[in-house]
């Protein structure tokens, strides 16, 4: 199955995230199909960035959002 979900990069405590359309069986952090976002917490403002039309086409034919990327596709107006 394939699944739209977050990879997270970034030194320890400082956590940054890149949203990915990966295979649910390989690793988080391992191989992936395509980068559609990133997510920055520690920013003040909690930076998202996200192609929209890329996430969209995704979910169309089949990929699956994990519950967190779905918030942050809701607040980015993704979906």
């Amino acid at each position: 199955m394939v699944k739209i979900r977050l990879r997270r990069m970034g030194a320890k405590k400082a956590p940054f995230y890149r949203i990915v359309v990966a295979d649910s069986r390989y690793p988080r952090d391992g191989r992936f199909i395509e980068e559609i976002g990133t997510y920055d917490p520690t920013h003040p403002s909690a930076e998202l960035k996200v192609d929209a039309e890329r996430a969209k086409a995704w979910i169309k034919t089949g990929a699956q959002p994990t519950e967190t990327v779905k918030a942050l596709l809701k607040k980015a107006g993704a979906i």
